[in-house]
């Protein structure tokens, strides 16, 4: 592989965007330093990074080939974005999907600056927010079907009564992002911070949270319908009084959570280790006081040892 030509090919994208060593940075999440050694040749990006880059840059994978030839040996670009768009004409066609629910956009909102930008009630549906700066950015009552969320700033945004529906939410910092009410059916968050993020009215319909860390993620009167946690990280999170129906967690750590008063029925906990005296340990600090399970469920807990003496089975 060479990596000068590869080098070469990444600043010459980057140069056609406008855009400076240290705004694709910031959109990677990764230091200047690094992009300035993608160019140099004396390193590449993983392939996870090729994805995004060619996102961000507007370019086809193949672009990156030592066998790549356009057309007129340019870059082959294929959405033009600016990174120092003007967000006047954004919001024009922001205002345009609202008014235009028939029409069928190619927007795509890749690579772009659009922090504290009004989204709310648009119809949008299978559009692209990748290697975005979506700070708080305001989505509520949005119908996002389908779109894609990756590797983007989406901290502080506002997402309640948001159709997320069949969305994909992944390696994004969504850091005290508010979900009240929203529409979550076969969404998928992966490997993302949703530290302060609240979660609050909400059902969640066969959605997937894996590798994501929930510690500090609120959750309130919620219904949890076919969700699973896999190698996630709820330690001491709270489930207090929510209702989990068909709810796998699968390979997550659990230790010091409380689901005081919520509603079991038909849950499974599989252990992030073997049955071990550990495990064992760690499934006594969950706390069930006053829950309702059905008796598989109850089962299954007592035969891991969970402490379920103020537990009623239904």
């Amino acid at each position: 592989m060479d990596t000068k030509m590869i080098g070469s090919r990444i600043a010459k994208a980057r140069k056609e965007k406008n855009m400076s060593q240290a705004q694709l940075a910031q959109l990677l999440f990764i230091s200047p330093q690094a992009v300035g050694k993608w160019e140099r040749g004396e390193s590449i990006p993983d392939i996870i990074t090729f994805n995004r880059l060619a996102e961000i840059l507007g370019v086809d994978l193949n672009y990156f080939s030592e066998n790549f030839q356009s057309a007129d040996n340019e870059t082959a670009v294929i959405i033009p974005l600016d990174i120092n768009r003007d967000l006047e004409q954004t919001a024009l066609e922001v205002e345009n999907l609202s008014h235009s629910p028939e029409r069928e956009m190619l927007t795509n909102f890749s690579g772009s600056n659009l922090l504290k930008s009004d989204f709310a009630g648009v119809i949008a549906h299978k559009r692209k927010f990748n290697g975005s700066a979506l700070r708080g950015s305001d989505f509520a009552g949005a119908d996002l079907t389908g779109s894609s969320f990756t590797g983007s700033d989406v901290r502080e945004a506002n997402f309640d009564g948001t159709n997320l529906t069949d969305c994909t939410l992944s390696a994004i910092d969504l850091t005290d992002a508010s979900f009240n009410k929203t529409i979550l059916v076969r969404t998928e968050f992966s490997a993302s911070g949703l530290a302060g993020a609240k979660f609050t009215n909400t059902e969640l319909t066969d959605v997937k949270l894996t590798k994501t860390d929930l510690r500090k993620t609120i959750f309130e009167n919620c219904i949890f319908n076919g969700v699973d946690f896999k190698y996630s990280d709820l330690r001491g999170i709270s489930f207090d009084g929510q209702t989990f129906i068909n709810v796998k967690f699968d390979k997550t750590a659990l230790n010091e959570a409380t689901f005081n008063g919520a509603t079991l029925k038909n849950v499974s906990f599989r252990p992030t280790y073997a049955l071990t005296n550990k495990y064992y340990r760690a499934i006594k600090t969950i706390c069930f006081d006053s829950a309702m399970m059905d008796k598989l469920t109850y089962a299954a807990l007592k035969g891991m040892g969970a402490d379920l003496s103020k537990v009623t089975t239904i």
